[in-house]
């Protein structure tokens, strides 16, 4: 394959004129595997189309993969995380053992195989030594700022400590500081980045998550909402993403409507999957909630494309306020309007095609879901306002040119580099992830 000649023509050292033209630029993810990781995947292929070469840093899969499934030439370098839990120590450890296998394929990246420059994509915010050392030696790097750190840790914490949101936000800061271009998910973290941050705004681009619109097939009146209604919860599936209060609203909505004619599908796995089951089991609720497990991409674009309703129960906090939900953009990209937590982002994200309740209690979920369900005009307004603010707006077409411009000013093209076709390897498992 593509992919195989050209890493063993690298190693020796025959690498064809056309592929020596590709700038080689390296991105470390270490919070998922990269074939997981969507937005990964997306600046990956964005990347290669435009003409440069990637190797991407990250823990590894169930299986060793050594290339980016769907890309042409994307290579893998993997490392296992033993390191895994709660607690302080844990997160340490944790994070020191990935920072040690980052600056090593790093090292390994710049030296042997002429690696002009890097982006680091955070949690965590560790990794701005290594941007110290790369800018020294005349490498740019790139910070893509995924979650706010300090806001994350209060709210995976019942008792946050002081010290360590201080340090948190001091790492935050140089992890900024430090970079040469800095990549924000949404208006939100552009000015954390400006003002936390202390970066200049010619520094901050916002390149937001979502599906690009050629990954699913164009929404129409058509798609099949027919049969039971469907309300829908895809993604992650952890403490911090609230799943339960789904639950508990599929609860009460039982007690408003009756049992007959709709259904609340969860879609997705994590942490507290297993207690969620546990909870439907004990209340009885296995005839109107259904568990599929992590889907592919195809299956998640087949679920959305039937459902009625998608459902984001994250409640407020300063994390989930400033940040935009991946879910709720890949709900939109099929025309389904979403009913959720008043959030700021999640307002700027989803508009007039979100209703929305004031706290994320069961009961104003119930509420929100039992009347918008029975209203099929308000239901086509708010399928057609989702549509167009996903086409004109928030499909990763409009934001893989801001992330491109990003990477043209810390390493410009040369004439002659040739743009990276995509092959036929296969998609990965791709439910969406919860965060921005």
């Amino acid at each position: 394959m593509a992919a195989e000649r050209a890493w063993a023509d690298e190693r020796a050292g025959t690498t064809d004129t056309r592929t020596a033209r590709r700038p080689h630029v390296a991105i470390a993810v270490v919070n998922l595997p990269a074939e997981r990781d969507r937005r990964v995947i997306r600046e990956c292929l964005a990347l290669e189309s435009a003409g440069y070469r990637v190797t991407v840093i990250c823990p590894r899969g169930q299986t060793r993969l050594r290339y980016l499934p769907g890309s042409r030439d994307t290579a893998i370098r993997s490392f296992r995380q033993p390191f895994a839990g709660d607690g302080i120590l844990s997160f340490a450890a944790e994070f020191a053992w990935a920072f040690l296998w980052v600056a090593w394929h790093l090292a390994v990246l710049v030296v042997r195989h002429r690696v002009v420059a890097a982006q680091v994509c955070n949690p965590p915010d560790v990794f701005w030594p290594l941007a110290l050392v790369m800018r020294a030696i005349g490498r740019g790097w790139i910070f893509d700022h995924h979650d706010l750190s300090p806001e994350l840790y209060a709210c995976k914490t019942a008792a946050p400590r002081p010290a360590v949101t201080r340090l948190l936000t001091w790492f935050e800061r140089l992890s900024m500081r430090f970079a040469s271009e800095v990549v924000a998910t949404n208006e939100s973290y552009r000015q954390i980045a400006l003002t936390r941050g202390g970066c200049a705004p010619e520094r901050v681009t916002i390149v937001r998550n979502g599906p690009a619109a050629g990954e699913i097939a164009a929404p129409t009146d058509a798609d099949p909402r027919t049969g039971d209604k469907q309300i829908v919860y895809v993604g992650v599936i952890n403490e911090q993403d609230h799943v339960d209060r789904a639950v508990l609203a599929a609860d009460r909505l039982a007690a408003l409507r009756g049992r007959d004619g709709w259904e609340m599908v969860i879609a997705g796995d994590g942490e507290c999957l297993p207690a969620l089951r546990t909870m439907v089991d004990e209340r009885g609720l296995s005839d109107v909630v259904r568990f599929t497990g992590w889907l592919q991409a195809p299956e998640v674009d087949a679920l959305l494309r039937g459902a009625t309703l998608g459902i984001q129960p994250d409640i407020f906090s300063d994390m989930t306020n400033l940040s935009t939900m991946a879910k709720t953009v890949e709900y939109m990209a099929r025309g389904l309007p979403v009913v959720a937590v008043d959030l700021l982002e999640t307002q700027r994200t989803a508009g007039e095609a979100g209703r929305y309740v004031a706290t994320g209690s069961a009961d104003e979920f119930a509420k929100a879901l039992d009347e918008l369900l029975d209203d099929e005009r308000q239901l086509a307004q708010m399928r057609a306002i989702a549509r167009e603010r996903f086409t004109s707006l928030l499909a990763w077409e409009h934001q893989a040119a801001a992330y491109l411009r990003v990477w043209r000013r810390v390493v410009p093209l040369p004439d002659g580099a040739a743009p990276a076709q995509a092959t036929d390897r296969p998609e990965p498992a791709a439910s969406p992830e919860h965060a921005s």
